[in-house]
């Protein structure tokens, strides 16, 4: 019998990833649905970008401290009860990403900069008319800025029902 060589061509498991920030506003739950959809229809993971700003004590560090511990396993508490929801919507767990900066937009650029996995970047609008937001806001006149690396923002209406969400993604 002839020798048979067999070629296996194994195909990498997606890298890309959707990053939504997991703050407390009202449209974070639209940009992290429309996400999810993204992510399971082109086989891609959602990562989860929660910010925690410093502590300011000067002259109690091991208060500050208390705080910072505090806060660290509050954001991991909430992630973990959003990755509830991505793993249902994905069927795979969420990356956590918790990050200590002065603000959003300082935490993202780091968190950009460092992992060249992210894709997209997606932010829900505001809702009620209160304008599209402060990120969004910001980036639509400061640009986007994340060092040398270009990234897309998808900006989703805050109150998308879901299914317009499933509609779009």
């Amino acid at each position: 019998m002839p020798n048979t060589r067999v070629r296996v061509t194994v195909r990498a498991m997606s890298q890309r990833k959707f990053l939504v920030i997991a703050d407390d506003s009202p449209e974070f739950q639209a940009a992290l649905r429309f996400a999810c959809r993204r992510a399971r229809s082109t086989a891609g993971h959602v990562a989860l970008l929660r910010v925690i700003e410093p502590a300011v004590f000067e002259h109690w560090s091991g208060v500050r401290e208390e705080i910072e511990r505090q806060a660290r396993e509050e954001a991991e508490a909430v992630l973990h009860k959003m990755a509830e929801f991505v793993i249902a919507e994905t069927g795979m767990p969420p990356e956590f990403i918790i990050v200590n900066a002065e603000s959003t937009r300082a935490a993202l650029r780091k968190v950009i900069s460092e992992d060249p996995d992210i894709k997209i970047l997606v932010l829900a609008a505001s809702v009620g008319g209160r304008g599209p937001g402060p990120l969004v806001s910001s980036i639509a006149k400061d640009g986007v800025k994340w060092g040398a690396r270009k990234l897309p923002v998808t900006v989703v209406p805050g109150d998308l029902t879901d299914d317009e969400i499933a509609d779009l993604a």
